[in-house]
């Protein structure tokens, strides 16, 4: 008899909710992580509206607004000569946060023991127990501890773009586009956003802003990759140099105080094979892009659910285990290979073709417009509903439009 019916390997936000909803469903789960809660990592922070509607739907949505977190009911995507300003459609009545993740994901992990996993913090996964071709489970130990060995029907890996459990079952990249940039941040007292999720694009360089906890916004330097190694011999120089291309946060940045040192990581944008037998990704182990759109978070919640109610179809016998999750990774990759080129587009640091530029002046000049665009950013409006091409010659010849293009609220 195995252990468990579920191994999850990473606590952050795939690995617990994932757990939390298999042990909801009253599945034996063990949750790992090699590290101890509340800890950090670099994120963009922001929960889009589908995120928060996720939380609601687990009853934690309530414990991100009672963190003091404020709401982020606003998304500003300046290009320079104009700026797309806009309220995205709300999905559950749920605006959009940002939380720092010492918040969130310390959530995410109580919450998963509340639900009758079985957590075990400061944990490190060394290998992965294979059998016959099959995975059976974890070799691991605790911190000062000996080695364990632990069994499952399942291990799942939620450890993020650089996954041991990848590694392990040498699972391969289907589709890659190359990192067009690097990203940073730092977080900053008294630098006012409006309540707004604001994206800057200047030159080679991009800047986003999120206000989160304590008063507190990130403030994140995007530069291309072919900087990093240049860069990185003074990253906060380099950090502090880039504000100059945006003068309107520029002047907001002299007047606000960093309270962090400054990080950042390289984006990579892929997909990884999700399944086999006795595995699956999920999160950042097997989908990744950029952070422009920050998407990670609110895909994270949504693979999660997916995943849970596959393995709920192969753990009840509704469905043979391989066939359940290779559902899963087909419809993972149909609903975000549309939002996945759209933000690698957005990252490459090309100029707009003049085409691209009359367009993006037509939405910024159009209310209605504008509320789609960033609905679309959102995930609340389909990528390809908002450049069907009839939305785009409606935008750019000015017709009016009184409800926009139809999509998901």
């Amino acid at each position: 008899m195995t252990d468990y019916d579920a191994i999850v390997v990473g606590a952050r936000v795939a690995g617990s909710p994932t757990a939390m909803l298999l042990a909801r469903m009253g599945y034996r789960v063990l949750l790992v992580d090699r590290d101890a809660f509340p800890s950090d990592t670099i994120s963009t922070h922001l929960i889009h509206t589908p995120g928060m509607a996720a939380l609601q739907r687990w009853a934690l949505a309530d414990q991100v607004v009672a963190s003091g977190c404020p709401p982020v009911p606003t998304y500003r995507v300046d290009f320079g000569p104009f700026a797309i300003v806009g309220q995205p459609r709300l999905a559950a009545g749920a605006p959009g946060y940002g939380p720092r993740r010492i918040v969130l994901d310390k959530l995410l992990v109580d919450a998963a023991a509340r639900a009758g996993a079985e957590v075990r913090e400061s944990f490190t996964v060394d290998s992965l127990v294979v059998e016959d071709g099959v995975v059976r489970g974890i070799r691991g130990r605790a911190k000062g501890g000996g080695e364990v060995v632990v069994q499952a029907k399942v291990v799942i890996g939620a450890d993020g773009v650089n996954s041991l459990v990848a590694r392990a079952v040498n699972a391969a990249t289907y589709t890659e586009v190359p990192a067009a940039e690097a990203l940073y941040l730092a977080y900053w007292s008294d630098l006012p956003t409006d309540g707004e999720f604001q994206l800057y694009s200047s030159g080679d360089r991009g800047f986003g802003a999120v206000p989160t906890n304590d008063g507190l916004t990130v403030a994140l330097v995007a530069w291309p990759i072919e900087e990093f190694e240049a860069n990185r011999k003074d990253l906060l120089g380099n950090y502090l140099a880039a504000f100059e291309a945006e003068p309107t946060l520029a002047e907001r940045i002299a007047g606000a105080t960093r309270q962090s040192r400054v990080v950042g990581k390289v984006m990579h944008n892929f997909y990884r094979q999700s399944h086999g037998p006795g595995w699956a990704l999920v999160g950042d182990a097997g989908y990744h892009k950029d952070a422009v759109t920050a998407q990670g978070i609110s895909d994270a919640f949504r693979h999660a659910e997916a995943l849970t109610a596959a393995l709920d179809d192969a753990f009840s016998g509704r469905q043979p285990m391989e066939q359940a999750l290779a559902a899963y990774q087909d419809a993972r990759d149909q609903a975000t290979m549309p939002m996945f080129e759209l933000t690698c587009q957005m990252a490459s640091f090309e100029p707009p073709s003049e085409e691209q530029g009359q367009l993006f002046a037509a939405i910024a000049a159009d209310a209605q417009a504008s509320e789609d665009f960033v609905s679309m950013i959102a995930g609340t409006l389909p990528v390809p509903d908002f450049f069907d091409p009839a939305n785009l010659e409606r935008i750019v010849s000015g017709t009016p439009t009184e409800a926009g293009v139809a999509g998901p609220a």
